[in-house]
């Protein structure tokens, strides 16, 4: 099993933008690039606990497990 990052469907049905998010929870667009493409190994619970406050969301809406 792995875990899938769903950021970006959940930026698409906010009508939010990558780099507006970026600005609001105080990370680079790079670095919120990489989040979202899956391409980082872990992610800091403040930063999950800011997108998820900024995006109106829970954290299972931005990370789901794979099989």
């Amino acid at each position: 099993m792995a875990i899938k990052v769903t950021l970006d469907a959940v930026l698409v049905a906010r009508g939010s933008k990558a780099k507006d998010v970026a600005a609001a929870i105080g990370v680079s667009e790079t670095h919120l690039s990489l989040f979202r493409s899956g391409r980082v190994k872990g992610v800091r619970f403040e930063t999950l606990s800011k997108l998820c406050e900024v995006l109106e969301c829970r954290p299972g809406d931005i990370l789901d497990l794979q099989d």
